[in-house]
């Protein structure tokens, strides 16, 4: 899920990429994607407006944002390309840049998407390095950026991995009425809300001490915003037959319904 509409991101260096520039127009990048990851930090901005969920891979949790009810479907990423919602996810935001893992765990290198269709030798948008070949004011503040968005997400799976421990995750699949059908999604989970009114006084505390609790009742409340997806759908496509999706990581559950 961590590189989902990255084709061909290569490392950034002035040898290969001394003429490059990156023009960040619209959003059809990411028309075709559901679901994009959501860091802690992101929770208050994001809760406001999409379904904050958790998706499971092998070994861990993470959290999403839910931004299409079928697959391959983008509600917040209009014909033109505009992006349909007040708070654009972070993980959208550093594309095309991304960083890879070296061979020590520390090491990262600054990579960019080729296949990015802002991503041109002409001269458009922001350049990448200076006519002396040292990155530019851009690269260095896309550094930054990408610097913090790491370190968020180390936080966040330390708040995964805690959730996880407490056993607080069920799977979960939300179906959707629209137009007379159906629209169901499935392959995320949530928290439990009566495994979590279960906890002692003493783990309740823990988490309200670490602000962890506070982000529980943000994504609790937050998924109260598929129905707000609900008036997003085409009626074309509600009517038609197609397959359950699933998030990334899907797991078999029990189901909400919003009608």
């Amino acid at each position: 899920m961590q590189m989902l509409f990255y084709e061909q991101a290569v490392p950034l260096s002035a040898g290969r990429h001394a003429d490059c520039a990156v023009e960040v127009r619209d959003y059809t990048f990411c028309r075709r994607v559901n679901s994009v990851p959501l860091t802690a930090v992101e929770f208050r901005s994001a809760a406001g407006e999409y379904p904050i969920v958790f998706v499971a891979d092998a070994q861990s949790f993470q959290p999403a944002v839910v931004l299409g009810l079928r697959a391959q479907e983008n509600l917040y990423v209009s014909d033109d390309g505009d992006w349909q919602g007040r708070y654009v996810p972070a993980f959208v935001r550093r594309y095309p840049f991304v960083f890879s893992q070296g061979t020590e765990d520390r090491h990262f290198v600054l990579c960019v998407d080729e296949a990015f269709h802002g991503f041109n030798r002409a001269g458009r948008g922001k350049a990448l390095f200076t006519p002396e070949g040292q990155p530019s004011p851009y690269v260095e503040r896309v550094l930054r950026f990408l610097q913090d968005y790491r370190a968020q997400f180390v936080r966040t799976r330390a708040l995964c991995a805690r959730l996880a421990q407490l056993e607080l995750f069920v799977p979960m699949r939300a179906r959707v009425g629209a137009a007379g059908a159906e629209v169901s999604l499935g392959g995320f989970s949530v928290v439990d809300r009566n495994r979590l009114k279960a906890l002692s006084g003493e783990r309740l505390t823990e988490l309200m001490a670490g602000d962890e609790l506070e982000l529980v009742y943000l994504h609790l409340q937050s998924l109260r915003n598929f129905e707000a997806m609900r008036h997003r759908l085409p009626v074309a496509r509600v009517a038609e037959s197609e397959p359950e999706p699933e998030l990334p990581g899907a797991v078999p559950g029990a189901s909400f319904r919003i009608h």
